[in-house]
């Protein structure tokens, strides 16, 4: 892996050129945890009896109320909730069409022993699976989390990635407010095949744009378990 000079900053990539003659592969398989389902799931959280906190936040996009913050450790995250995640009914209520505000005042107001919450997984989200070609690269470059190169013939190129997408996660571990070198070291690490989750930058934008430094240092980046 190498960084390439782009005027007074380093974009870092995920790829070298191969060799003559490697074939950079396509592959249909995926992580587990990586996994966003169709249909609605049931997650039932509560209030930490310490700190009387659930440990998320949320944003409005679309008359639609999407999950922007999972605080590591907390309530939330041990729950399953994850970043993207569409909430749909909060105790039964439907949150179509709620602003920030009025989400955030209702949770204050709900039983802090139990909370239940319908979502969809992250509908603003894709994946992409890519296998590693004989030098160890998937055929992507990116710079503050976004996608901004892909290598031709690679297999991140052969497998649907794009540019102006954020990474979200890899493997379904939660890349929001890692550093570009922390990324890369998660995705080094990782065996032959590895799915990235991408969102669109628009959206990704909207999403972080109340989350501050601080923030993103204590989002949850744990590595999910398989179910």
């Amino acid at each position: 892996v190498s960084t390439q000079s782009t005027g007074d900053s380093q974009a870092l990539q995920v790829y070298q050129p191969a060799t003559r003659g490697v074939v950079a592969p396509v592959t249909g398989g995926h992580s587990a945890t990586s996994e966003i389902k169709q249909g609605v799931r049931q997650v039932i959280g509560c209030r930490d009896p310490d700190s009387g906190r659930i440990g998320l936040s949320v944003e409005s996009i679309s008359k639609g109320v999407f999950v922007s913050y999972v605080e590591a450790g907390s309530i939330a995250a041990k729950a399953g909730l994850r970043f993207g995640d569409q909430l749909l009914q909060i105790n039964g209520e439907s949150v179509a069409g709620w602003n920030k505000k009025k989400t955030i005042e209702f949770l204050k107001k709900a039983d802090p022993k139990q909370i239940r919450f319908a979502v969809r997984d992250r509908p603003f989200e894709r994946t992409i699976t890519c296998v590693k070609d004989s030098t160890g690269h998937l055929g992507f470059q990116f710079k503050k989390g976004k996608v901004n190169a892909i290598v031709k013939d690679s297999s991140a190129a052969r497998n649907g990635m794009l540019t102006d997408h954020y990474i979200v996660e890899v493997d379904g571990q939660n890349m929001v407010g890692m550093s570009d070198d922390k990324i890369l070291k998660v995705i080094k690490a990782k065996d032959r095949t590895v799915t990235v989750t991408v969102m669109p930058e628009f959206v990704y934008d909207h999403m972080v744009k109340h989350l501050g430094k601080s923030l993103k240092k204590h989002m949850d980046h744990s590595e999910p378990t398989e179910l």
